[in-house]
C-alpha cells in the first residue's frame, strides 16, 4: 500500500497518515497537473487507501490495482490518467511505460509522487536515489520525457511532544537529534511529481 512513503507499523503509521500533508497540497497538485475530476483514473494502490480516497474526493472515476502488472487484462486506451505513489516507477522502465502509454487515451496523463528530498523528511532517511539522481536533469525521468514539479508540504502535529514522541519512535537516534532542534510541531517535506503525456511529451507545468 502506497499510502506512505514510509513503512511503519500500527499506531506509528497512523499517525504519520493524519500528519503527512494535512493541507491537501499533494492531492490538488494532482488535479491541477491531470486533470482528474470527472475523468477515469486508473491509481496503482490499494483501492481502499487514503490516497485513492482523495482522488475520488476530486470527483474522478476511480480503478485501483496494486501493480502496474496487474493492468495486462485491461482494454487499450481505457483511462485518462494513471496515478502512483511513492511504490511504482521507480525510475523510468521501457517496458512499464509502453504498458503506461498502451492503457492511456490520446493525451492521456501519467502522474508519479516520489519523495524529493532537500528538507526535514530527508534528514531521517539518509541517502536515497529520490534525493539526488532521479531529480536530475539527466537522471531517469527528466531526461525520460517527464517533467517535474515538487510540492512543498509538512508532517504537521498536534504538538512539539507528539512530533518528538513519533520521531524518536519511528527513528530512533536520527529521529530524536531532528526532535531536539524542532521549535514547532512540523517538518518540512517535499514531494516531487513526474508527469508526462502519452508517448513521452510533458505536458505544460
Amino acid at each position: 500500500m502506497a499510502d506512505l512513503p514510509i513503512v511503519l507499523d500500527g499506531p506509528l503509521a497512523d499517525q504519520l497518515a493524519h500528519a503527512l500533508d494535512v493541507e491537501g497540497k499533494i492531492p490538488r497538485a494532482l488535479e491541477a497537473l491531470g486533470p482528474l475530476a470527472g475523468r477515469d483514473v486508473l491509481a496503482i494502490d490499494d483501492a481502499a487507501g487514503l490516497r485513492v480516497r482523495q482522488l475520488g474526493e476530486l470527483g474522478a472515476r476511480i480503478r485501483a490495482i496494486p501493480s502496474l502488472a496487474d493492468a495486462a487484462g485491461l482494454p487499450d486506451e481505457s483511462v485518462d490518467a494513471i496515478v502512483s505513489w511513492w511504490t511504482s516507477f521507480k525510475g523510468v522502465d521501457t517496458a512499464e511505460l509502453g504498458e503506461v502509454d498502451r492503457l492511456l487515451r490520446p493525451d492521456g496523463r501519467l502522474l508519479v509522487v516520489h519523495d524529493y528530498g532537500r528538507d526535514d523528511v530527508s534528514r531521517l532517511r539518509g541517502e536515497r536515489p529520490e534525493y539526488g539522481a532521479w531529480s536530475r536533469r539527466d537522471g531517469p525521468f527528466l531526461g525520460g520525457g517527464f517533467r517535474i514539479r515538487v510540492i512543498h508540504c509538512w508532517w504537521t502535529f498536534g504538538s512539539l511532544e507528539d512530533a518528538r514522541s513519533f520521531l524518536e519512535a519511528a527513528f530512533g537516534p536520527p529521529g530524536r537529534e531532528l526532535a531536539d532542534a524542532l521549535k514547532r510541531p512540523r517538518l518540512s517535506y517535499n514531494v516531487a511529481i513526474y508527469h508526462r503525456t502519452r508517448g513521452g511529451g510533458p505536458a505544460d507545468g
